[in-house]
């Protein structure tokens, strides 16, 4: 089913197992607060993407729950100052219970609802935004992966 298919795509790029055998939990779990805040050049910090990749899982999430869309593109990249390890694990935490919690009720969906529009017909299909999703982690999920190399490499 290909629901099934798509929450599995959330959970891979979120835990692990993708095509591309990187994963946000696998280049986040060894990263610090402190680190996870630096500024390299004019790029945004690892936590604001972090926050970025999350905001749109967790406004399409309470869609899901049959909640109202309130999510703005210029609010996406607001991030709440992380100042210490408890602000970075809360943040960790809520990504990764909010993906799950995502591929969850994905998962549950008929073909005809994933073809179905989301809320109104300029957000498309519920099919488009999951898989617009899953790409728009996959490219930062790459950033991530430069932005870390960038911090390490700085520190030696």
């Amino acid at each position: 089913m290909l629901s099934v298919q798509i929450a599995k795509h959330i959970r891979e790029v979120h835990f692990g197992e993708n095509w591309t055998d990187v994963s946000l939990k696998q280049l986040l779990e060894d990263l610090s607060w402190k680190e996870a805040n630096v500024q390299v050049q004019n790029l945004n910090s690892i936590a604001v993407l972090v926050f970025h990749i999350n905001y749109y899982i967790n406004a399409v999430l309470k869609v899901l729950q049959n909640k109202p869309l309130e999510a703005r593109d210029k609010y996406s990249f607001d991030l709440p100052p992380i100042n210490s390890k408890k602000d970075w694990d809360l943040l960790l935490a809520k990504t990764w219970d909010e993906a799950e919690e995502f591929a969850k009720l994905i998962e549950n969906l008929t073909e005809e609802e994933l073809w179905s529009i989301m809320i109104d017909k300029k957000y498309d299909t519920y099919y488009r935004n999951f898989q617009g999703i899953i790409e728009h982690c996959h490219y930062h999920l790459g950033q991530i992966s430069l932005i870390k190399k960038m911090i390490r490499d700085k520190e030696k």
